[in-house]
Parts: C-alpha cells; sequence; structure tokens
C-alpha cells in the first residue's frame, strides 16, 4: 500500500493551537538575533557562527532524549487520577504482527489487562483484521509512523505530515476511531513535530521505563528493566513487532509478558490503555476521525 496524500488531518482551526516549546522560541530568537548582528557587524561572524552551531547542538541533544520535554510536551507518566486508580499503561510498538500480535492479545485477555498498539501504518493496512482485533479486545490503536523510517527525526515538515497523516487514515479507516497518541521512531523526536501533531489532535507519547525488548534476547534483564522501581502511573514499553529473540527462538516479548503480567497483579497494578487512562472519550476520538 503506498502513503496517501497529506489531506488527512482536519485545520489547525479545529483543535488547540500549537504554542511552540520554550527551547523553539529560543533558537528562533537566537537565529533572528544572529542575522542583525552580521548585518551590523559582519566581521563578527565567526562568533555568530559559534553561537549558532552551539544552538543546533542543543537542539540535537532534545531530539535524542526521549523523556525530554524541551520540544514540546510529552507523556512519559499517566495523569495522577490514574496514578490514584493503580494505573499503568502497556504499550507495544512496531506492530502489528501476525504471529506475535494475536499471542500478546491472548496473554493480557488472560490478565483482563488492556493495553495501547502504537501500530506502524503500512503493517497495519497489510493486516486490518489484527487491528480490528486490538480494538475489539479494549485496546487501543495509536500512531507510530507509516514506515517506521530511523530519520524521521530529521524529516521535513511536509514529509513529517505524510506519515502521520497517512497513518490516522488507514487506523481510522479500519477501526473507526483516529489514533490520540503518537510516538516517534526510537522515540527521537523532530523539532518540527509538534505543530503537525496538533493539526491531527494527537498527543506526544513516550514512556516511564522500557526494557529494550527489541535489542536484548535475555528475558530476566527485560523483566528486570521494566520492574524496576515500578509504580502506579507508569508508561512501560514493549515491541510485538520488530523484536528480539530468545537463543531457544521465542521472541522476548512473549517470554517477558506473562511474568509481568503477573507482577503486575500480584502489586495490585492495573494496566489500562492510554485514552482510557487520560480520560479521553471514545466519542471525542470518533469525532476526530469523522473530520
Amino acid at each position: 500500500m503506498s502513503m496517501m496524500p497529506a489531506a488527512w488531518c482536519s485545520p489547525a482551526s479545529a483543535h488547540p493551537r500549537w504554542r511552540p516549546a520554550l527551547l523553539i522560541r529560543l533558537s528562533a530568537w537566537w537565529h533572528a538575533a544572529g542575522a542583525v548582528t552580521l548585518v551590523a557587524h559582519p566581521s563578527w561572524w565567526a562568533w555568530v557562527l559559534a553561537a549558532l552551531a552551539g544552538n543546533h547542538l542543543v537542539v540535537s541533544a532534545a531530539v535524542l532524549w526521549p523523556r525530554g520535554r524541551w520540544l514540546g510536551p510529552n507523556v512519559t507518566r499517566l495523569p495522577a487520577a490514574a496514578a490514584e486508580r493503580a494505573e499503568i499503561s502497556l504499550t507495544f510498538d512496531d506492530g502489528p504482527d501476525p504471529q506475535v500480535t494475536p499471542q500478546v492479545l491472548d496473554l493480557l485477555d488472560r490478565y483482563a489487562a488492556k493495553a495501547s498498539f502504537f501500530c506502524i501504518g503500512e503493517k497495519a493496512a497489510a493486516f486490518p483484521d489484527i487491528v480490528r482485533s486490538i480494538v475489539r479486545r479494549g485496546h487501543s490503536v495509536e500512531n507510530h509512523t507509516f514506515r517506521h523510517p530511523l530519520a524521521f527525526a530529521f524529516f521535513g515538515m511536509a514529509a513529517l505530515r505524510r506519515e502521520i497523516e497517512a497513518t490516522q487514515s488507514a487506523i481510522s479507516g479500519i477501526t473507526g476511531r483516529a489514533p490520540l497518541f503518537f510516538r516517534a521512531p526510537a522515540g527521537f523526536r523532530s523539532p518540527l513535530l509538534d505543530p503537525v501533531l496538533a493539526a491531527c489532535g494527537m498527543r506526544y507519547v513516550s514512556w516511564t521505563r522500557r526494557g529494550y525488548d527489541a535489542v536484548r534476547r535475555e528475558p530476566s534483564r527485560v523483566l528486570q528493566k521494566l520492574t524496576r522501581g515500578l509504580a502506579a502511573g507508569d508508561v512501560l514499553v514493549l515491541h510485538d513487532g520488530a523484536h528480539a529473540r530468545t537463543d531457544a527462538g521465542v521472541p522476548v516479548v512473549l517470554a517477558v509478558l506473562p511474568a509481568l503480567l503477573a507482577q503486575l497483579a500480584a502489586h495490585g497494578l492495573k494496566s489500562v490503555a492510554l485514552p482510557t487512562a487520560c480520560g479521553e472519550s471514545s466519542a471525542a476520538a470518533l469525532a476526530a476521525a469523522r473530520n
């Protein structure tokens, strides 16, 4: 399936106005000040260049800081009300996978746990029945770009918009519900991303903790990373797509998930989908899908 044209998201006027993060505002001011300085004092070009290079280093650090908020709001934990209800959110990236995702769903059912699946749009379009099953079983499907490009954080705004809108269109066409949350590939966030999310009425999500199950082959180490300091309000990341496998060939996520769900139950923690935890109504989601 090819990427759909960038025409899905509603006009910015239909959603809360985008407010640039402080770092973005400061960067714009810094560039403007540099230009004025060069006009007034051309011989200072080396100092201006060094100042702008420093600014770009700071912005690059923000891009590579998945849990940071320098580039805009970032959901790293659930709201206080959800934490008071002893809720956490399990999230799964890079699916759906025709072999792994159905088994993940069965394990979640066994423990009456709900989760959010950050799906790649191209895969969602290829396996629509799995996507429908995710929703039918009480979970949410969210946006993780259309093709999961590793260079996503360095795309221009038009390319960012195409990746995100194509996924919104694919998922809402399958489920009747537009994703409300977005996570960037590898958690690397573009400085140009927030106005695109605002136009689509989405919130950016990273995580509280992750176990690196996409690269680590030892389930015990992954489980330890996910459960060390585990508390109500946490957002955890696992992968039902692009998963590592144990030495026995078992997807690590399937080896880890039963023990993780058992620990959640033992600690009185309940996994819920992000829209539930954050108080987003299904009616609002459906309305967004129709805009």
